[in-house]
């Protein structure tokens, strides 16, 4: 039987871990958690998350309907109730805006795999959801796309969601991937950042399904492993792409060039090609406008 203080006691603490790691400010944010089959205890609107007490949190149904609580419940739980709706595995809900995987979804960078195995093994592809006004069912309804295959999803414009069977293990895939994005932002700014070459990606991929970690890219016969292929059909509506980390792109069972995984990105060698193409003729045509 679940203890609801102990839960509330949970959920104070986690919102104090979000507050202080700065991935919450002032009264951003919302937690949930599913407690039986109707009722769910969550974080209220208008309170810091790092300042919470048990009794500030509320009890609500599944249908959004406040059941208990001095204070009002969050409007953005109907994205909660809708998650673990579609998901039954799905306990607990963690929602805030962790500064570095909230901006690649401001800049609409898919988040490159293949870089770190912790990253690869524990999340796998993550998703960037459309922007849509946060606190309505729409908004709610917009992450509906990805949350069967994966665990967390970075909102365009707005933050992150993550789930899982405990609160902590819904915050930690939030902790991780902000620590992940912010290694990225740094290794970048070094001027280069190394994939795992197919082999290694391979060997990763198959390590997951023997500790039993689900991966879509399994099921996919022509996945390019390490290219975000999973959701890259929401990438037209989302305005996502790679910009700023070119992927190699080798796929599962193929073999790789002179057995090197390090395969130069098309993307990125058309987008080079016309700019050096560019300013060519802008040169050359500045010129014969001088001699004209």
């Amino acid at each position: 039987m679940t203890n609801l203080h102990q839960i509330k006691e949970e959920i104070c603490d986690i919102g104090r871990r979000i507050y202080n790691r700065g991935f919450a400010a002032a009264n951003d944010g919302n937690i949930s958690f599913r407690i039986d089959e109707n009722r769910i205890v969550c974080t209220p609107t208008g309170i810091s998350k790092g300042f919470m007490k048990p009794d500030d949190l509320c009890v609500v149904d599944m249908n959004a309907n406040q059941i208990s609580g001095h204070r009002k419940m969050t409007s953005e739980i109907r994205q909660h109730i809708t998650i673990m709706k579609h998901r039954n595995d799905v306990k607990s809900v963690v929602h805030c805006h962790p500064p570095h995987a909230t901006a690649f979804g401001i800049a609409r960078e898919a988040i490159p795999q293949c870089i770190l195995p912790e990253v690869d093994i524990n999340m796998g592809d993550v998703p960037i959801a459309k922007y849509i006004i946060p606190g309505g069912q729409a908004f709610a309804d917009a992450i509906l796309p990805f949350v069967d295959k994966s665990d967390i999803i970075v909102q365009a414009n707005h933050g992150t969601v993550s789930m899982g069977p405990t609160i902590e293990r819904a915050y930690f895939l939030t902790e991780m991937l902000d620590a992940y994005c912010r290694i990225l932002l740094i290794a970048r700014s070094l001027g280069k950042v190394e994939y795992f070459t197919k082999n290694e990606a391979e060997d990763l991929l198959a390590l997951k399904q023997k500790w039993g970690f689900k991966d879509p890219r399994t099921e996919l016969a022509n996945c390019e492993l390490c290219a975000n292929d999973i959701f890259r059909d929401s990438w037209k509506e989302t305005g996502v792409d790679h910009r700023a980390f070119q992927p190699p792109t080798f796929r599962r069972g193929e073999e790789s060039p002179n057995n090197s995984a390090q395969c130069t990105s098309k993307n990125s060698n058309d987008i080079d090609q016309e700019l050096i193409i560019k300013t060519i003729t802008d040169r050359v045509m500045q010129a014969l406008g001088k001699v004209g």
